[in-house]
């Protein structure tokens, strides 16, 4: 076992190369900054790649899951069922549509929405489920389109960590109605900011697209090129959430080399597995014969029956050994503005707060040397041997 670490290992860091600000330097150049050809070409890599029809590349996951509510006619009055396991911008775009967000508990073992207790939640009101893939592990989909089939729902995944992810064959992204991704500076494919809708439904993919740039007609983008026309209309009172080339031209880079950097995310996985599964103080995350996980979180659960610390005091541990730790996620209804307006409480969920209450992510990134997985590995060991009980 090595000695704690001299350097701080943070939680997360992006993979950026050469390639990556070389292809920023010749977007900068070609004074195509804003949305131009980049981002449609990166749309129609992304779609390729998914296996959709439709990818509409936009600032956010946030702006994704916004915009496809708002396309699919969520409105005032109307009920939207989620997890309590996520992270907020997956409510707050309910609460945006003037919508009330309905949670369903999760299943403890995968962390994502228990398939089993949506249908017990389901009202004249309901109109649509977003399930979310935590951890870039998918939900059961079989089921929850099944259920939402028979109610007439509309499904719109978040994915914000399931970039790479598949269900029973099937690529994240081509699943529901509408799925967004995130490529935030920390997720698996990274523009900085960013993220994309996909969709196989043309006339959802038509008014997304409007949504996304002020609810201008088609091709809006091009007005200012050669071939543009100064005149348009706005159809719809949409938002200012489109990418920018700058964005795109990350994204393409990355993009090419997902494959690459997955791969090294599944070793760091398998070397944490090997090491943690050995210690019945950890609980490992768990596999699942029907998917191929994004492996974007590493997520450890304490046995806190088994330790004589706290997930609080067992995360300084980690800080005073040098290694940087997050929590995904604090449960949405525990948040204040939910509580005070909603009047949720703890033990109104209590599968996502008992699970809240014991998980730890590790770093998990491909710019990690063999060294700091080996470090982040000996310090949990280290720790774990001085807490057992």
């Amino acid at each position: 076992m090595s000695p704690r670490r001299k350097e701080f290992l943070p939680y997360n860091l992006p993979y950026i190369e050469e390639d990556e600000i070389q292809a920023v330097v010749d977007c900068l150049k070609s004074n195509w900054v804003t949305k131009g050809p980049k981002t449609v070409e990166f749309e129609k890599r992304f779609a390729e790649y998914v296996g959709v029809k439709h990818a509409i590349a936009v600032n956010s996951c946030t702006a994704g899951l916004h915009i496809s509510l708002v396309a699919a006619g969520i409105g005032a009055g109307d009920e939207v069922i989620t997890t309590p396991m996520t992270f907020a911008s997956t409510v707050n775009v309910i609460i945006h549509c003037g919508a009330r967000p309905v949670f369903v508990d999760i299943d403890p073992e995968t962390m994502n929405i228990d398939p089993a207790k949506i249908e017990e939640k389901i009202t004249p009101r309901t109109k649509a489920i977003i399930p979310v893939h935590i951890g870039g592990l998918p939900c059961d989909m079989d089921k929850i389109l099944e259920i939402a089939r028979r109610h007439n729902l509309f499904v719109l995944e978040d994915a914000a960590h399931a970039v790479y992810a598949q269900y029973k064959g099937k690529m994240v992204g081509s699943i529901g109605d509408a799925t967004a991704f995130s490529f935030y500076a920390t997720k698996n494919l990274m523009t900085g900011e960013g993220g994309m809708i996909t969709t196989n439904n043309d006339e959802l993919a038509d008014k997304m697209r409007k949504y996304s740039l002020h609810g201008m007609s088609r091709n809006a983008w091009t007005r200012y090129s050669a071939k543009g026309s100064w005149y348009y209309e706005i159809e719809y009172p949409g938002y200012k959430y489109n990418m920018t080339d700058i964005q795109a031209a990350l994204g393409l880079t990355q993009l090419a080399k997902l494959g690459f950097m997955q791969t090294i995310r599944e070793v760091i996985a398998e070397s944490y597995n090997e090491a943690f599964s050995k210690l019945p103080e950890l609980e490992i995350p768990v596999k699942k014969d029907y998917a191929r996980p994004a492996w974007h979180l590493y997520v450890i659960k304490l046995n806190l029956e088994r330790i004589k610390v706290d997930r609080a005091e067992f995360i300084e541990m980690l800080k005073e050994e040098n290694i940087g730790t997050s929590v995904h996620f604090i449960p949405v209804h525990l948040h204040p503005y939910y509580r005070d307006t909603f009047g949720y409480k703890r033990g109104d969920y209590p599968q996502a707060e008992g699970v809240f209450d014991r998980i730890i992510s590790l770093p998990l990134y491909p710019r990690m040397s063999e060294t700091d997985v080996q470090d982040v590995i000996d310090a949990v060991e280290r720790i774990v041997e001085k807490v057992r009980k």
